[in-house]
């Protein structure tokens, strides 16, 4: 009944009877269970996951009222959108919800809520470019970077998110402007995914990239990877009038929820600075609970502050910039 693609099962050594609480995530299990283990552990409370690469809206709408899924994880603030404007979702609040996410990374209606964050920076080669060279995102439209930025195509989510937010900032007409100057100033013909270019400054094709932060943790931990990461360093930009741009990954409840009470306990547990802890050192993101550390390895890297828009608000946004970005013919 709750099979598709893989199935992971976490059960406590003397669950509850009938306790449960049934996932639907965009994210591997494997990469959950560290999360479900510790959540089983302290409540006993089972905890089954379903991983959807693809479909997930599609799948909630066909199963409607019947559907076994209590929350849905995902990552990028459009896949949560999606699923809250498609009526799949309901509102959860409490106080521990509120204490431990800051307004900025939920929505205003508590219909879905961030766990953890990623700032969209620039990876800068180490021989060709120096620390304090480019530090705002209106930066990337300065022509002495024609010819030296790399990224993958500005219609790929997380860019349309970036647009979103400078559009949020700067309105149209700059957005437009300023689009027209990065495309001018890139080496290549958009193409691959974050990690594509970090490998293109490694082999000299270009001097800086735009990528989410967490692709450095998963780069160095890569035998073949890790010399493109060690000819990088991470420049962290803000807008001119704001902060570092940042996505999230999130966790919303849905419409049908058979097991609610379990799933809000999720939910609660999941912002907890334990669980915050966990999510955060495995997948080399930011925790969002206030007094929650980053990694080690994670804090390395730079501190920042993120920008304050409310997610939701860029959400909205999203299909004015995808306008822009094809009006601009960005990856022709």
């Amino acid at each position: 009944m709750f099979a598709r693609l893989a199935f992971l099962a976490t059960l406590a050594a003397t669950p509850a009877l009938g306790q449960e609480v049934n996932i639907y995530s965009y994210r591997q299990p494997e990469l959950l269970k560290p999360l479900t283990d510790a959540f089983t552990e302290e409540t006993g409370i089972s905890v089954n996951v379903a991983y959807l690469e693809k479909g997930m809206v599609e799948r909630l709408k066909a199963e409607g009222k019947r559907s076994p899924a209590d929350l849905a994880f995902t990552v990028d603030i459009s896949r949560l959108a999606a699923i809250v404007e498609a009526g799949l979702t309901q509102p959860v609040t409490s106080e521990t919800l509120s204490a431990n996410v800051p307004a900025a990374f939920h929505d205003p209606d508590g219909h879905w809520w961030g766990l953890t964050t990623r700032a969209r920076v620039i990876y800068a080669s180490r021989d060709r470019v120096a620390e304090g060279e480019i530090t705002t995102y209106e930066d990337l439209a300065d022509p002495k970077w024609k010819g030296r930025i790399c990224t993958r195509s500005g219609t790929h989510a997380y860019n349309v998110a970036l647009v979103a937010a400078y559009l949020h900032h700067h309105g149209e007409a700059a957005t437009k402007t300023w689009l027209e100057g990065v495309k001018a100033n890139l080496a290549r013909k958009p193409q691959g995914n974050d990690r594509a270019q970090v490998k293109a400054i490694w082999a000299g094709e270009c001097d800086i990239s735009i990528g989410n932060t967490y692709y450095m943790g998963a780069m160095l931990k890569d035998d073949e990877q890790k010399e493109w990461a060690e000819a990088v360093w991470l420049a962290f930009p803000t807008f001119e009038n704001g902060g570092a741009h940042v996505n999230i990954s999130g966790v919303a409840m849905t419409a049908a929820a058979p097991n609610r009470d379990n799933a809000l306990k999720m939910i609660e547990f999941l912002t907890s600075p334990t669980a915050q802890k966990i999510y955060a050192e495995a997948n080399y993101e930011y925790p969002i609970a206030p007094g929650a550390e980053p990694d080690a390895l994670v804090a390395s890297w730079g501190s920042f502050t993120p920008d304050d828009v409310n997610l939701m608000d860029l959400a909205a946004l999203r299909p004015a910039a995808l306008k822009l970005i094809e009006q601009v013919d960005f990856d022709g």
